[in-house]
C-alpha cells in the first residue's frame, strides 16, 4: 500500500495542534502516514506540547504505532510563512521514495477516521486534490469546496461557501480554479514536475500560483472525504461570524497584487482600484484601521501596525517578483 506524507505547518497553534494529530491517528487503518510539522517559529509553547505528546509525556487516546514513521518535528528559527514552511516539509519527504503523494493539512482542523484511506483512494494522474472543508461549529457548513479567481481584480471565492454539506453537490472538476491550502493534496508528478510551492507569497495565493503550473497534471475533488476546520486559528482570516484581521487582510491583498504581477499584469491597474474601492468599504464598516491594512498590503507597504500575536518575517516583505 501507498504511503502518503503529510505536512502541518503550525504557527502558535497550542490549543489546536494535539486533536489535529489525535484526529489523524484515529484513522480506520486503511491509509500509511508519515507526518511531518514545520513550526515557524512559534511564541507559544507549540513545540513542546508536541514533543511531549511525541514522546508520551502527554498521553495519547491513539497509539503513534498507527504512524507509518515516527512522527518529525522541524521547528525553525523563524517565521518562514506558509509556503516555505511547507516547502521545508516537503524536502523531507521526498526524500521516501514510499511516498506517492503529498497532504498540507492545516493544524487547526479535525480529520474523520475514513477520510485519509478515501483520498489515498484516488485514482493517480493527477496534479493537486482537494476535499470538502468544513467549519468545526457549525459543521454541516461548507467553508470550501475549492476555489475560483476572477483574474480581473485577482479575487478568489469560495465555492459553495456557506451552503449545507448535506444537501450540497461537490464541484466539477471543470469548475475549480485552485485547491485550499488548508487541505491539499498534491501528486509526486505534480511536485516533480512543477516544483515546490512559490515562497514570493508570505501567507494566501500561493496554493492559487501553484495550480497554475500544473499544466497537463488535471485539478481533481475527491467527494466523501471531509475535514472539520476552524477557521485562521493563527492568523485571523475570516470566519462566518469574524471579519478577517488587520493582519490577513494586509497579507490577503499584499498577495493578491503579486499574484496579478506574476500572471495577469495587465490586471493590475484593476486589481489596485478594487483594492482602494475595498478600503474605503472596509474603513466605513469595520474602522479605518482595517481599510489601511488593505492599502499597505496591496501596495507593498509595512505592515503598518504592532505585530502583537502574530509575528511577521521582515524578510519576507523584501522578496523581489519573480
Amino acid at each position: 500500500m501507498s504511503l502518503m506524507g503529510v505536512v502541518i505547518v503550525t504557527y502558535n497553534s497550542r490549543d489546536e495542534i494535539l486533536p489535529c494529530l489525535e484526529s489523524l491517528l484515529a484513522t480506520d487503518g486503511s491509509a500509511r502516514l508519515r507526518i511531518v510539522i514545520v513550526d515557524n517559529a512559534s511564541s507559544d509553547d507549540t513545540v513542546a506540547r508536541v514533543r511531549e505528546w511525541s514522546d508520551g509525556s502527554v498521553a495519547a487516546s491513539v497509539p503513534e504505532a498507527r504512524l507509518a514513521k515516527p512522527l518529525t518535528l522541524l521547528p525553525q528559527g523563524k517565521n518562514l510563512g506558509f509556503a516555505a514552511g511547507v516547502n521545508v516539509g516537503l524536502r523531507v519527504l521526498q526524500r521516501d521514495p514510499e511516498i506517492s503523494r503529498f497532504w498540507l493539512l492545516n493544524p487547526d482542523t479535525i480529520v474523520p477516521a475514513a477520510t485519509p484511506a478515501k483520498l489515498m483512494a484516488e485514482p493517480d494522474g493527477f496534479a493537486l486534490m482537494g476535499n470538502r472543508i468544513c467549519y468545526s461549529d457549525p459543521d454541516e457548513i461548507i467553508q470550501i469546496d475549492a476555489g475560483q479567481i476572477d483574474t480581473r481584480f485577482g479575487v478568489t471565492s469560495n465555492i459553495n461557501l456557506g451552503e449545507r454539506a448535506s444537501i450540497t453537490p461537490t464541484p466539477v472538476p471543470a469548475e475549480i480554479d485552485f485547491i485550499s491550502g488548508a487541505s491539499l493534496i498534491a501528486s509526486r508528478d505534480f511536485v516533480e514536475t512543477a516544483g515546490l510551492m512559490p515562497e514570493t507569497y508570505f501567507l494566501y495565493y500561493e496554493e492559487v500560483d501553484w495550480a497554475l503550473r500544473r499544466g497537463d497534471l488535471p485539478l481533481v475533488f475527491c467527494a466523501d472525504a471531509p475535514i472539520y476546520h476552524v477557521a485562521g486559528a493563527s492568523i485571523g482570516s475570516p470566519s462566518l461570524d469574524r471579519a478577517a484581521s488587520h493582519f490577513s487582510l494586509y497579507h490577503k491583498h499584499r498577495s493578491r497584487l503579486i499574484f496579478l504581477r506574476r500572471w495577469h499584469p495587465r490586471s493590475v491597474f484593476w486589481g489596485l482600484a478594487y483594492g482602494c474601492a475595498k478600503a474605503l468599504q472596509l474603513a466605513v464598516i469595520q474602522g479605518w484601521q482595517a481599510g489601511w491594512a488593505v492599502l499597505a498590503g496591496q501596495f507593498g507597504w509595512q505592515y503598518p501596525f504592532e505585530a502583537n500575536r502574530y509575528a511577521i518575517n521582515e524578510a519576507s516583505s523584501d522578496r523581489s517578483v519573480s
